[in-house]
């Protein structure tokens, strides 16, 4: 569950459009803005390297921040949307949101699997497929998940598990009523050619009418 929020950094931006956006990236800092809360708009910038770091962290998706603005009150925010350059694959703008900790929001959070030494069906070599490496959930923004536990323990050769099999933790569900697949167990390869027929045809003689 979630612990300490940490603190991300920004500043204000002066300027808004294309060319306040243009000048800040040549200036090392990547444009963003941060909304919601019922108070205006605010647009910032974020240090390139900073952010840089904070996304190589992993779940910044998934995170509750405490943003530091000088000149503003703190406030919690969970980002949204991070915009790439799509020949570099870099991050050119960020969109935040302010929460509560009360607030209900809806994001993926990451699915582990464990104890797959202790499944039958793998231990003969069944194969684990993944369907969902992660499943979006409504949560509380102050007890924002950093995993789903799926305990692949004593399943076998074609189980199918179901979002109803897991234990979510508690206040969080499922954005998706129906209750879908995350993963199955299937069959090893060589099972499933033993179970095919084969095209060859059997033998069979053929006995004919005796002659007079």
């Amino acid at each position: 569950m979630a612990g300490q929020i940490p603190d991300f950094h920004a500043t204000v931006r002066t300027g808004t459009g294309k060319g306040a956006a243009r000048h800040a990236r040549r200036e090392g800092l990547v444009p963003g803005i941060v909304y919601g809360g019922g108070v205006e708009p605010l647009p910032i910038n974020i240090p390139f390297n900073r952010l840089l770091k904070t996304l190589k962290e992993g779940r910044f998706l998934s995170t509750l921040f405490n943003l530091k603005v000088e000149g503003h009150d703190d406030v919690r925010v969970i980002c949204r949307s991070v915009q790439r350059d799509v020949v570099k694959d870099l991050a050119t703008h960020v969109d935040f949101m302010r929460v509560h900790r009360t607030s209900r929001i809806s994001l993926f959070v990451h699915v582990d699997f464990i104890n797959e030494e202790s499944a039958p069906g793998i231990k003969r070599g069944g194969v684990l497929v993944v369907t969902r490496p992660e499943v979006e959930l409504n949560v509380l923004a102050g007890d924002i998940p950093e995993r789903i536990i799926v305990d692949l323990e004593g399943r076998d050769v074609g189980d199918v598990i179901h979002i109803s099999d897991v234990t979510l933790p508690q206040g969080a569900k499922p954005t998706i009523d129906r209750d879908f697949i995350i993963a199955s167990v299937s069959a090893p390869s060589a099972l499933r050619g033993s179970d095919e027929e084969t095209d060859e045809t059997p033998e069979t003689e053929v006995i004919g009418e005796e002659e007079e």
